[in-house]
């Protein structure tokens, strides 16, 4: 009968009914892929999927199978979970998501913390939006996702790591934004640049302004936050820009930092898993783990208050000249 990597590239296949994203979810080459899932239908003796024009569909005993194979693979994950637990806290494979807004700036640190204190763990980063996360976390392409909170899922637990605080970003050369204190009705909001749609911390940052979703803003959506504070840099808008990417961005752009006086807006950030998952050990090491490079990685007050006076004090000194 189908073997346990063919169910698992079935499943991949299944749900992004394109082979090379499957194969790339499933860590295989296409052809490799391509060939299990032949395999698979041969055993069947009927075609799983239909194939045209780059297209690929379930068949009916494709949609048949699925539900089946889904539950057993979530059995077989249960019980590799088991395993790897007895063989102690972080000493196996952990396939962990993370959003874009979050990774380039946690993960340096994070990754060589990881290998420092459990040299055992296979480490596995998949970096998407936070739609697409935790689609794969229920699905059990994932064991963990880092995201935004909160997160409303009946099959998902989770725990606070860090709070991230939202600033103003906008060019050094820019007079829209006061240089302190700052309200949110004092900034320019008509030249507020987002990320493009999918991105939680567009959302984000709508709430913190109190902007309509539907608002007709700048007409671009970048779809990194480097990208976004390049556009910045270059006079093109301002942005709010989350605390974990201070240090990481603003030193190389010509951008200065504006908080905002009224209370700090910030979004708080999670560690998420399966209800179900039984390494709750191996999660709350990683949480500790996250923490304290989040710590490393966020600017010490003294640091933020010399960052801000910094730019006020350029501001005020184009100004004059």
């Amino acid at each position: 009968m189908f073997t346990v990597k063919q169910m698992r590239y079935f499943d991949a296949l299944a749900t992004h009914l394109h082979f090379r994203k499957a194969a790339e979810t499933v860590f295989v080459s296409q052809p490799a892929l391509s060939a299990q899932i032949a395999e698979m239908e041969n055993l069947a003796g009927s075609p799983l999927f239909e194939r045209a024009n780059k297209s690929v569909l379930l068949t009916e005993l494709g949609h048949t199978l699925w539900p089946r194979i889904k539950v057993i693979l979530q059995e077989i994950r249960a019980l590799e979970e088991l395993t790897e637990q007895k063989s102690g806290i972080l000493q196996s494979r952990l396939r962990l998501g993370i959003i874009p807004t979050i990774a380039p700036y946690l993960l340096p640190d994070l990754i060589q913390a990881l290998k420092q204190q459990y040299p055992a763990l296979t480490l596995e980063l998949r970096e998407a939006l936070t739609d697409k996360l935790l689609e794969e976390l229920r699905n059990g392409e994932l064991d963990a996702v880092i995201a935004a909170m909160p997160v409303h899922d009946p099959y998902l637990t989770g725990k606070h790591l860090f709070d991230d605080r939202f600033l103003i970003a906008t060019s050094s050369n820019n007079n829209d934004v006061l240089p302190s204190p700052l309200t949110q009705g004092n900034a320019a909001l008509e030249k507020l640049l987002l990320l493009e749609e999918g991105h939680c911390l567009r959302d984000q940052a709508l709430e913190v302004c109190a902007l309509p979703r539907e608002r007709t803003l700048v007409n671009f959506g970048a779809t990194s936050m480097a990208t976004l504070l390049q556009m910045v840099s270059n006079d093109m808008g301002l942005t709010l820009i989350p605390e974990i990417a201070i240090r990481s961005e603003v030193p190389h752009k010509r951008i200065r930092i504006v908080p905002f006086s009224d209370g700090s807006p910030k979004r708080q950030i999670g560690l998420f898993w399966r209800k179900q998952s039984q390494r709750l050990e191996d999660f709350t090491a990683l949480a500790k783990c996250i923490q304290n490079s989040a710590e490393k990685v966020m600017l010490a007050p003294d640091e933020l208050g010399s960052l801000i006076r910094h730019s006020a004090v350029s501001e005020e000194t184009a100004s004059r000249a």
